[in-house]
């Protein structure tokens, strides 16, 4: 399980990120299933204004969700169902059923360990649900924590994600965190205040990042990054330059070149997964028509003249 947790501020990139993290992981042969966690009452995101929220994304179960499943699906290539989308308000409504039909035995009903429970064993119901072709269950569960770390609203679900670690053991889970680290003033200093600040609301709650991905409008200077390894009590090689690219299919490359795949081998123990030739061969031609497909980006010839008819 590879959790992508966010911090300072929301709309941050953590989709992306999280995203071209599956894809880096199907580089290698495995199979990558994502679940995207909204920490917000609504059951779905159908009746949302798209001002509030963003546009909703329509799964082929005609799911009504969040625009990130779109970007999980044409990024790995999955058919994703809406139980790949999990909500506090479907969570509560799951617990609130159970306990009007006497599920909890008479127990008064709490977030812990109740809330917490629910959410945790539906990430490990969807993790082993099969999302392509080959019908076999994934290898690899990419779950994004919507909102911010130290949110009222996603508070149930870092806790849920601190006792999940301790429940598939420390080998079964990575956590990378998302932070901003913005440009100040016109000399162009980068501030690492509020990464230190956001990962130490991370570390409070209970959860350690192994990966710190640092997005700002330009590279991370070295000594900014030092910085960040330093305050954050992180190995500088667990932290992530994620600058902004000129293209969201240039993320995966921009990761990989940070030893992210790598890093994975050794943290999550990747080599211990058989993966057959055949799938090992298809990793590699993926990552051949992406770069292929992210170079074209730069290469722009022609104009296009495109009508929309409403």
């Amino acid at each position: 399980y590879i959790i992508v947790s966010g911090g300072v501020i929301s709309g941050i990139g953590k989709g992306v990120i999280a995203s071209s993290t599956g894809t880096l992981l199907k580089t290698l042969g495995l199979r990558v299933t994502a679940i995207k966690i909204d920490p917000y009452l609504n059951i779905d995101a159908g009746l949302m204004s798209p001002l509030d929220h963003g546009e909703v994304f329509v799964l082929n179960d005609g799911g009504e969700v969040d625009l990130d499943l779109g970007n999980y699906e044409r990024f790995l290539d999955v058919e994703l169902s809406r139980i790949n989308n999990i909500t506090t308000g479907k969570i509560y409504k799951e617990v609130i059923e159970k306990e009007r039909k006497g599920d909890y035995l008479g127990k008064t009903v709490q977030v812990v360990p109740h809330v917490t429970d629910a959410i945790q064993s539906w990430v490990e119901r969807v993790a082993e649900m099969p999302v392509d072709d080959s019908g076999e269950k994934p290898d690899v569960c990419i779950i994004e924590l919507g909102g911010t770390v130290g949110d009222i609203e996603s508070a149930p679900f870092v806790e849920a994600m601190r006792q999940f670690q301790f429940r598939v053991g420390h080998d079964n889970f990575c956590l990378i965190h998302v932070s901003l680290v913005p440009v100040v003033g016109s000399v162009g200093e980068q501030k690492t205040k509020p990464t230190q600040m956001s990962v130490r609301d991370l570390r409070g709650a209970g959860l350690t990042p192994d990966l710190i991905a640092c997005r700002s409008s330009k590279p991370l200077d070295a000594s900014v990054a030092s910085k960040i390894s330093m305050f954050c009590h992180v190995a500088p090689e667990q932290v992530l330059a994620v600058q902004d690219v000129s293209s969201v299919y240039h993320v995966p490359m921009l990761m990989r070149d940070n030893g992210i795949v790598d890093f994975f081998r050794r943290r999550l123990n990747l080599d211990a997964i058989t993966v057959s030739d055949e799938r090992r061969l298809a990793g590699e031609e993926l990552w051949t028509k992406w770069t292929t497909l992210a170079g074209s980006y730069e290469h722009i010839h022609d104009k296009v003249t495109i009508a929309l008819v409403g």
